[in-house]
């Protein structure tokens, strides 16, 4: 307990499955927590079920930059500064051919998937280093190192944000700043379930049952399995953990 003692952080994606379970073992653990979304109501829910007085909401665009700067802002003037970024936010697009696929859906994946941690990072590497250092913490896929067929645009974004996460902790080495990314296979989360119906129409059970087969622990993520390792990055057990892709898999790139 308390290894986020003192620590302030700001999660983006904060209404959805993992942003929502880092939120709650982060106020756990003693942070002050900053949750990031779209969805004012999703947020309150949310907040409702961490039940701490140490998290609250700020609804934000992770696309526009002064949203970014925003949260950041408003997280030093309701905590005193910023110690920690998760950013968390994501979306899956389409499952479907790249020859079919609609260039504004890429788009879309892309502003969110790429942008918005690129943002994210310009807004909170000053607040982060007035502090005299942190962790950020992308969040990434097993998409991020393999590829997948027909669903190009969501792979393409993990992919990138590794190489902004290894270029960020080569920049913020000297500040005392950590960036790493988490990559996790699927998740006990809306996404999957929108991306097993997209993979089989009707038949989402199918797919599902085919991804797991392909995980050796045989089972999907939970939330809270993703957590807990984004906890450790967070935390000063990581002081030495900079650069770095963390596969939370369940064996299935072995």
């Amino acid at each position: 307990m308390n290894r986020l003692e003192g620590k302030v952080a700001v999660i983006t994606g904060g209404a959805g499955g993992i942003g929502k379970a880092a939120g709650k073992l982060f106020v756990n653990e003693g942070a002050d927590v900053l949750l990031v979304d779209l969805d004012e109501d999703a947020l309150k829910s949310a907040c409702n079920e961490i039940g701490s007085n140490k998290a609250s909401y700020c609804v934000a665009d992770v696309t526009n930059s002064s949203d970014n700067q925003k949260m950041i802002n408003l997280a030093e003037e309701r905590y005193g500064g910023v110690d920690v970024l998760l950013a968390n936010a994501g979306v899956e697009g389409d499952v479907m051919s790249i020859v079919d696929y609609d260039e504004s859906r890429f788009d879309q994946v892309m502003a969110v998937n790429v942008k918005g941690p690129f943002l994210g990072l310009k807004a909170a590497i000053p607040a982060i280093s007035k502090r005299g250092g942190g962790s950020i913490i992308i969040t990434s896929s097993v998409a991020g190192i393999n590829g997948v067929a027909d669903v190009a645009p969501y792979v393409t974004s993990k992919h990138a944000v590794i190489g902004m996460m290894k270029s960020a902790a080569l920049e913020c080495a000297p500040m005392n700043i950590r960036v790493n990314t988490v990559n996790p296979s699927p998740v006990e989360t809306r996404m999957m379930r929108s991306l097993e119906e997209g993979f089989a129409p009707g038949d989402a059970e199918t797919a599902r049952e085919g991804m797991r087969a392909n995980i050796p622990l045989g089972r999907y993520a939970e939330p809270g399995d993703i957590a807990k390792i984004m906890l450790f990055l967070a935390s000063d057990d990581s002081d030495f953990v900079t650069g770095s892709v963390y596969m939370a898999d369940g064996g299935s790139t072995a």
